[in-house]
């Protein structure tokens, strides 16, 4: 069993909420940016700016005592950056191809499913089950953005980024207990970066010299990764793991609210529909775990 959580005074609620919201818009924004570059770079180059100059900033910020690693805890530190590369590539190829929102409810099923492993209890079961139908009727319904029908690569490629997203969180968790601080998130999204290298680097040379396409380049990496990720730390020294899992659960929406402002994507009722199945399925999961803590 897990130590209880240390009470947190009341006055810390509302500002880690606010932290949790603005992670989740903050992602989704850098997202939305991220496609404002996909015509120069392709998908593979823009990952690789945003990784590559997020690991930048975070390096600076953390400066990292490599030297004294021990070899478990490069293992570690290299499998998170693996996962975190295939993560986010597989993802940014899949909204290239399909609506912002969508992809991120599809991509709720490598966690859902992780959890549910993890526990081998029925109910969990049932919230991954439920998860599944509302991304089952998003493939039936076939229905993206304008009306026009789901791309299946962009399908595919947001279901790999789901395996990988869980792989993330087995690694991540591994890293951190491994490496104290934020200096395993650094090297991790570096290894990340020079893993999408060989694929990224033509797509990304495009905008040198383009001071315009550098600046959203700067923009996705800083609202996608180095925002989030600081806003998330903090918000997870203020509330529970529960309430903290709950409002991640939104995300999906917030993704799909993004889509619709920043890129004009929009998606019907039935999809919506769907889209609320699984942020229900997530929160479910987050307090039935809670429950069993």
């Amino acid at each position: 069993m897990r130590s209880p959580t240390p009470a947190r005074p009341a006055s810390l609620a509302g500002p880690a909420t606010l932290m949790v919201l603005g992670s989740c818009t903050s992602l989704q924004i850098g997202a939305a940016l991220a496609t404002r570059l996909f015509p120069a770079t392709g998908a593979s180059g823009a990952t690789l700016l945003r990784l590559g100059i997020a690991a930048a900033a975070l390096l600076a910020g953390t400066r990292p005592g490599i030297r004294a690693w021990t070899r478990a805890q490069w293992r570690a530190v290299i499998l998170f950056g693996v996962s975190l590369a295939g993560m986010n590539g597989f993802f940014y190829a899949a909204i290239a191809r399909i609506p912002l929102g969508i992809a991120v409810t599809i991509e709720f099923l490598g966690p859902l499913t992780l959890a549910a492993v993890l526990s081998r209890r029925p109910r969990d079961l049932g919230w991954v089950l439920l998860a599944l139908g509302g991304v089952v009727t998003l493939g039936l319904t076939g229905e993206g953005s304008s009306g026009h029908s789901l791309d299946i690569a962009g399908v595919v490629f947001v279901l790999v980024a789901a395996v990988f997203w869980a792989l993330y969180i087995l690694a991540g968790a591994r890293a951190s207990a491994e490496v104290p601080g934020r200096g395993a998130l650094a090297v991790a999204m570096t290894i990340a970066a020079l893993v999408l290298t060989p694929g990224g680097v033509r797509g990304a040379e495009h905008i040198a010299d383009r001071p315009g396409l550098l600046l959203v380049a700067l923009g996705t990496a800083l609202m996608a990764s180095v925002v989030p990720y600081s806003l998330e730390f903090a918000a997870l020294r203020r509330i529970p793991r529960r309430a903290f899992g709950i409002l991640l659960s939104l995300e999906p929406a917030v993704a799909t609210l993004a889509g619709w402002l920043v890129l004009g994507q929009r998606v019907g009722l039935l999809a919506l529909a769907a889209i609320v199945a699984v942020v229900a399925a997530s929160v479910g999961s987050t307090l039935t775990a809670a429950q069993r803590s």
